[in-house]
């Protein structure tokens, strides 16, 4: 199991160029990768795409790249700039009678009249700027992984609190019939208490009623099926692809058991443990919202 979160580096460099590379994930529902490379890089676009997907299932991915060349760099003159320029101040020249000639320093002072010459990378560059993002990417996912151990052990302990609380459940919950028949015995003695005529208890509809009350109120299917969800959900911890979603869709039905079993007795033990196990269910939903 992993985290999104993440941070990871790369650098190379020759006596040519120097790349640099910085990678910073964050969590997200899709994975969503935000490139943004210069013109000449472009074409790499896809490809750095696909080295992140490959590793990488959910989160937003911010990129980074940064690059210096140290050979010399040659410089091209924007000519239909300066050919439209020196046309401009002619026809201002001629339409308001001035006299003079375009000084040479004010034309190099044009923005974009001088720029650098376009050039298509190098295979060596090329090269190297993915072997770098390969070292970022390296370094992210055991960032993720790390923060995928912590995550890991904060979920068994919440997991292993849910467990604990399990047993009390259970030995409470198997009372609730005799609850059940003291209860209506009461309210039925209290009844009988206060009529004017002699009533009789029918003992086998006492039975009946208590029967029904208890078939209510049983919650050893939501028991059972509360360990086997925290059976899966360990399971699916171990592994590393795809782990968020079926995290976040096992804790909607744990949630869902705790509810039914807080709702189905009045048993204030199970109804205590039931909302404790609740809480520790937000807990765990909290913290999955980081796993990819």
């Amino acid at each position: 199991m992993k985290s999104m979160t993440g941070f990871g580096r790369g650098a190379h460099a020759t006596d040519h160029f120097s790349i640099n590379v910085e990678l910073k994930s964050v969590n997200n529902r899709f994975l969503d990768v935000n490139l943004r490379l210069p013109a000449e890089l472009q074409g790499l676009e896809s490809t750095v795409k696909k080295l992140i997907g490959a590793r990488m299932a959910r989160g937003r991915v911010e990129v980074n790249l940064q690059y210096d060349r140290s050979d010399a760099v040659t410089m091209e003159v924007n000519r239909p700039l300066i050919t439209g320029f020196l046309a401009a101040m002619k026809e201002i020249q001629v339409e308001f009678a001035l006299t003079g000639e375009p000084d040479i320093n004010v034309i190099a002072r044009l923005p974009g009249v001088v720029q650098t010459k376009k050039e298509e990378p190098s295979v060596e560059f090329l090269a190297a700027v993915e072997l770098t993002f390969h070292s970022a990417i390296d370094e992210l996912d055991l960032m993720r992984s790390k923060e995928g151990e912590l995550l890991t052990k904060e979920l068994e302990s919440r997991l292993a609190d849910i467990e604990s609380r399990i047993p009390a459940i259970e030995s409470h919950a198997s009372a609730v019939d005799d609850e059940y028949r003291v209860r209506l015995t009461k309210r039925i003695n209290e009844a009988i208490s206060k009529a004017e005529a002699q009533v009789e208890v029918d003992q086998g509809r006492l039975a009946q009623e208590i029967a029904y009350l208890v078939d209510r109120s049983d919650i050893s299917e939501e028991i059972a099926r509360l360990r086997t969800h925290i059976e899966h959900f360990r399971g699916i911890m171990r592994e590393d692809r795809d782990v968020g979603k079926r995290l976040d869709f096992l804790t909607q039905e744990l949630n869902r058991e705790a509810n039914t079993i807080a709702s189905k007795t009045n048993q204030m033990v199970v109804k205590e443990n039931a909302l404790a196990i609740k809480s520790e269910i937000e807990k765990i939903r909290e913290q999955i919202q980081n796993v990819e």
